[in-house]
């Protein structure tokens, strides 16, 4: 039974997209099946990792029924990830979402079908509290949530808590947080220092023990539409998003097959798009 994680946080800038594209591909690296499934508007973690979405199903194709699921999950070019894209077209699926009976359970109502089909399912949600996010919060077995390392770090985990409380009352009572991701840490400053113990002090055993460091390498591999372990698979980025991969699933990933597999990555032009993975 596969298990699905959701990657939240309604404050943008969290390195959230981030986070879901390098669980993601290190997943895939360790011999896991796995599904990206962005269904941000904005799209970002189709281009971060290299997926052209133009003229292809997308999730807002799924959850509005004018696409089935196997129509809308594409290989990529990196070992065992597929994913279910998002487009422009999503801008207002949420809207649309309105005025359908069981709303807010349309993603979880899709996915349950995928569990025996991926060892993992993360998705990326919007930045945001609407109803896309609900929708994630439905369907998600427990939640990644991204809390960068700067002044305003905590500012409405508190209300995202609330809602995270309302699911669980009312929707998805098994919904946990996988844990809070400490990002974009710059330890140069007693400001990312407070920040990592106030976080701690405040959720303890829920904060990942592995924090993720300010980078260039991770800010630059999206533009190239790299996962950080093919951008730059030795920078302390690379070494971050692969310690909190084994820190999710509770075991080592060797680096030897790691480095080999990185060396000659699939051209996704040769991927063919109109076929689901087997």
């Amino acid at each position: 039974m596969g298990r699905i994680i959701g990657v939240c946080n309604q404050k943008g800038g969290t390195g959230k997209t981030t986070t879901a594209i390098n669980v993601s591909s290190y997943l895939g690296l360790s011999n896991k099946k796995t599904l990206l499934i962005d269904i941000d508007p904005q799209g970002n973690a189709t281009s971060g990792i290299g997926f052209n979405s133009k003229e292809r199903n997308s999730i807002y194709d799924v959850i509005s029924d004018v696409a089935s699921l196997e129509e809308s999950i594409y290989p990529t070019q990196w070992p065992n990830l597929s994913i279910i894209p998002a487009n422009i077209s999503l801008t207002g699926g949420e809207i649309e979402l309105v005025n359908i009976e069981n709303r807010e359970l349309r993603l979880r109502q899709k996915l349950e079908q995928l569990r025996e089909r991926f060892s993992y399912i993360i998705i990326d949600a919007p930045p945001s509290l609407g109803l896309l996010t609900v929708n994630v919060f439905s369907a998600s077995d427990s939640l990644i949530i991204p809390i960068q390392c700067e002044y305003y770090a905590l500012e409405g985990v508190s209300n995202l808590l609330h809602t995270i409380d309302l699911i669980r009352e009312r929707l998805n009572a098994r919904l946990e947080i996988e844990g809070f991701l400490l990002t974009m840490a710059d330890f140069r400053t007693k400001l990312t220092l407070q920040v990592i113990d106030e976080v701690r002090k405040f959720f303890k055993e829920k904060t990942f023990n592995t924090i993720i460091p300010r980078n260039i390498k991770l800010a630059e591999a999206p533009s190239f539409g790299k996962p950080i372990h093919c951008y730059d698979p030795f920078c302390v980025g690379a070494k971050a998003y692969l310690n909190l991969t084994e820190e999710i699933i509770k075991e080592k990933i060797q680096i030897d097959y790691l480095v080999q597999e990185i060396c000659e990555p699939q051209p996704l032009e040769n991927v063919r798009a109109d076929k689901p993975p087997a």
